[in-house]
């Protein structure tokens, strides 16, 4: 299987999974191919895929928009542990949901427990990474980052 078709499949699932998971309209701007490192800002999810498809994804955003997205899933105001916690299990439903997409594409992926990043962080390591703006309306913006190991 080529590098570029799991790469396009990946794509398509995050797109796919995002919508999915997060209960409010969403509009993905088109993906963008960048070099390292990446620099993580407020709060991030940080998941590891293995399998066929290997690398990480990272979901970025302002606590407010996690929070918002929360209180859209739950109904109530998260913040602090709390909000960490649920960006997390964000990352897991919408992690766990390309795996599922990828895997009725015919190829294997598995995904790690999330790692939560508060605060300024770079991330280095990676050949080919594309960043992924989705814009949830009347909540603001997330950053997904596909990072793909090459080989």
């Amino acid at each position: 299987m080529s590098l570029t078709k799991n790469v396009t499949d990946i794509l398509n699932g995050t797109i796919e999974a995002v919508k999915a998971v997060v209960p409010l309209e969403i509009q993905v701007e088109k993906p963008a191919l960048f070099t390292q490192p990446f620099t993580q800002h407020s709060i991030g999810v940080l998941i590891g895929m293995t399998g066929d498809a290997r690398g990480r994804i990272i979901i970025d955003g302002d606590p407010d928009v996690f929070g918002k997205i929360g209180e859209a899933m739950f109904g109530m105001a998260l913040e602090g542990e709390m909000l960490e916690s649920f960006a997390g299990e964000l990352g897991n439903m919408i992690a766990g949901n390309i795996s599922t997409y990828i895997s009725q594409r015919g190829f294997e992926m598995d995904i790690t427990p999330p790692t939560v990043l508060v605060g300024q962080t770079k991330v280095y390591g990676f050949t080919k990474a594309f960043r992924l703006p989705v814009t949830i309306s009347g909540v603001g913006n997330l950053m997904i980052v596909l990072m793909v190991e090459v080989g």
